[in-house]
């Protein structure tokens, strides 16, 4: 074969490089299979290539944020979509380091040439074009991690959600109208993680771990609900670990990664939107940003939530009221331990102790709290508007003081937070369904979430996107192997 027609070769390779992942293929269910036979020999022939063209091909890659590769630059910049599409690769193979990744897509050319990275032409190469050429190096494929906008991948999290959307709108409503939100505890690549490693201020928040510049201390608590009444227990002699530790927390340098879920009975769980965060904030620091999220992405306000006790806020519950019948729609939140239980009239009053509704005195904005929030003062209604003269019923010990006075958020949340029945059949169905973001987490943590390789936020943060792109990606190909009647697919 003479070199004029290895180049000619490597160019209509060239030309139809970009068939596999650019082409829209979500408008037709069989639209792979049609392709297909557009294909090069060697890709159809490769059942790797050809399983990476179904799991990845249903997004939407011609309308992927694509970087500017206009440049003058004297080596061409390497595209972001087939970069993206090859750390898919890699989550989905597990592959610990990105060398790991660079040695797999050398010993497999054909999904080298579907994942679209430019071929370099090589005349004695067997496919016409040098396969150890056309990829980047380990060094740099580590560096597009960490400068490739998370924004990009967010929108391929858009895309799963709206593909999943539509698979599912001609079986179900239920898609969205329940979500539920936790957090994954992610672990920085530090030796003040090693517990067999001597450092001194391990515990230290000021002490800056030199491995990781972006992480954070923070506590992942075992349970949210401490009891006060039970007692610390013993330092083990044969593990001597603190035993303030032990019952009610551990430490750790690192990040968290909060996600937006919602179920499907008889389909699945689905992530409708994901935030990582260094692990010193708390989870309510995540709700607005990822309720916001995920409402984007559906097009409409769900109708119910699931959260644990860290949740339990009164703005959470004001964000799911609809109108005068809360029923109709509410935050499954159970009540944490540390509220004060109060009840309220009718109208919405604070009763006092003696079962009488406190009139509102004043407000005043409360700026100590994350959330800035209108609060208001309620005082004992036998002195205000007017003294009555009567005497409390029950002589409170503050009836000579002027009497009871307590200050409760004026938002309806505040009510309903202790209005809700967590009895109801409704509220443990609604509440149940928390798990779907546990059994996410569990695949994000098969996955390699819990303790990336990496040590700095930006990649951390891009590497936990694409985990739920491919978690999404996964679902769906679960959905349209079970409407097509098909065998569960290998990539599970």
């Amino acid at each position: 074969m003479t070199s004029q027609s290895i180049v000619s070769r490597l160019s209509r390779l060239q030309q139809s490089n970009q068939l596999a992942l650019r082409r829209h293929l979500s408008a037709n269910r069989y639209a792979l299979d049609l392709e297909a036979q557009a294909l090069p020999r060697f890709v159809r022939e490769s059942p790797t290539a050809m399983r990476y063209l179904q799991l990845l091909g249903p997004l939407d890659w011609a309308a992927f944020p694509e970087r500017d590769l206009d440049t003058h630059w004297p080596i061409p910049p390497v595209p972001y979509a087939p970069f993206v599409a090859a750390c898919l690769v890699k989550l989905d193979q597990q592959l610990c380091y990105m060398s790991h990744l660079r040695r797999f897509l050398v010993a497999h050319p054909a999904l080298t040439w579907v994942l679209g990275f430019p071929l370099v032409p090589a005349i004695r190469q067997h496919y016409g074009f040098d396969i150890d050429a056309s990829l980047p190096t380990q060094r740099h494929l580590v560096r597009m991690l960490h400068k490739i906008p998370n924004d990009s991948l967010q929108a391929l999290l858009d895309e799963t959600v709206r593909l999943i959307h539509v698979e599912l709108s001609t079986i179900t409503d239920d898609f969205g109208q329940c979500v539920s939100m936790d957090t994954k505890h992610i672990l920085a690549w530090v030796k003040e993680n090693n517990p067999k490693a001597y450092v001194k201020g391990r515990y230290d928040k000021t002490q800056q771990p030199a491995g990781d510049p972006d992480c954070k201390l923070g506590c992942k608590r075992k349970r949210n609900q401490r009891i006060s009444s039970q007692p610390s227990p013993p330092t083990p002699t044969s593990n001597p670990v603190p035993a303030n530790n032990i019952a009610f927390g551990e430490y750790h340098w690192g990040y968290a990664s909060g996600i937006v879920a919602t179920k499907v009975r008889g389909w699945g769980e689905f992530v409708l939107a994901e935030l990582t965060l260094p692990f010193n904030e708390p989870d309510v620091a995540y709700f607005f940003p990822l309720i916001a999220a995920a409402e984007r992405r559906l097009g409409f306000r769900p109708k119910y939530g699931a959260f644990d006790a860290a949740y339990d806020a009164f703005y959470v519950y004001e964000h799911f009221h609809r109108g005068p019948d809360w029923t109709a729609a509410f935050a499954a939140v159970p009540l944490a331990q540390r509220a004060y239980k109060r009840t309220f009239d009718q109208d919405g009053l604070p009763l006092c102790a003696a079962g009488l509704p406190m009139p509102l005195k004043s407000t005043f904005m409360f700026r100590s709290s994350r959330f800035p929030h209108q609060k208001g003062c309620y005082v004992c209604p036998l002195f205000f508007p007017e003294e009555t003269g009567q005497a409390c019923p029950i002589s409170h010990k503050r009836w000579h003081k002027g009497g009871c006075v307590t200050k409760v958020a004026t938002s309806i949340g505040a009510r309903l937070r202790y209005q809700i029945d967590r009895d109801s059949d409704t509220y443990k169905q609604i509440y149940n369904q928390r798990t779907a973001t546990e059994r996410l987490n569990a695949q994000a943590t098969a996955l390699g979430i819990e303790r990336p390789h990496l040590r700095n936020g930006k990649a951390i943060t891009n590497l936990n996107t694409l985990i739920y792109v491919l978690i999404n990606l996964r679902a769906l190909l679960r959905i349209r192997h079970k409407r097509a009647g098909q065998n569960r697919p290998d990539a599970d």
